[in-house]
């Protein structure tokens, strides 16, 4: 165990956090799928240890502080560090909605999710990653966040929250400089999931790629990027 590198992925039971943990199990990483439904959770990483994939299951609700606090607990039990932390989870409620639209509840629950829920889970989580040789925090966005891309309407809490998301990226990488952790965020593209729909282009191995890419990079890997299929994504 003391070999393989440790990775948390939330929203792992679904979507891009799932192709995540494949994709990071099949590279030999003992992966922490997390979850907000226990039920989902442990069927999937059931499911993936079924094809003698490292993967184990524990209960995580980004919003909620507490939640987050006992995963620390669990994994500096458990393992005493970690390597890895992909902040998948997300949520996308507001298809329809412009700024001009967009009523403040939806927002503050985009925001929770979105913004405030990768922070406490790192928060939570990077004394472990600073006792890791190569911490790494790989938060996945969109390019519906990238400042250079805002045009087109609808999607207006989505739209904040990944942009929010991007800046929280760049002032935490700031703020651990020095450290052996890095912080960069990944587009996964258009995936086939509950929020791309049926007819995305890419499947969730695919969308995960580069959040995985990036949350496997030794040191000297890039710090403080935003990044699409491997290249560098505009701000």
């Amino acid at each position: 165990m003391a070999d393989k590198k440790i990775a948390v992925v939330t929203g792992g039971n679904k979507g891009v956090g799932h192709g995540a943990c494949r994709l990071l199990a099949e590279a030999g990483v003992r992966v922490v799928l997390t979850a907000r439904d226990e039920g989902r959770g442990r069927a999937t990483a059931e499911k993936l240890r079924s094809g003698g994939l490292d993967v184990r299951f524990h209960q995580l609700d980004i919003t909620d502080s507490e939640s987050a606090r006992r995963l620390g607990l669990y994994l500096a039990e458990e393992f005493g560090r970690l390597d890895i932390l992909i902040n998948n989870a997300a949520i996308l409620t507001d298809r329809s909605l412009t700024s001009l639209t967009l009523d403040l509840d939806t927002l503050t629950n985009m925001m929770d999710t979105n913004l405030y829920g990768p922070l406490r889970v790192s928060q939570a989580l990077i004394p472990l990653l600073k006792k890791s040789p190569a911490g790494r925090i790989v938060n996945v966005s969109s390019w519906f966040g990238s400042m250079a891309e805002m045009t087109g309407g609808g999607c207006a809490a989505y739209r904040m929250s990944k942009a929010a998301l991007n800046a929280l990226t760049q002032i935490m990488a700031e703020d651990l400089r020095g450290t052996s952790v890095t912080v960069n965020a990944a587009c996964p593209g258009w995936v086939r999931s509950d929020m791309g729909g049926a007819g995305a282009s890419k499947s969730l191995e695919e969308g995960a790629d580069t959040p995985v890419w990036l949350a496997l990079q030794d040191k000297g890997g890039p710090n403080k990027g935003f990044f699409q299929d491997r290249k560098p994504h505009p701000w």
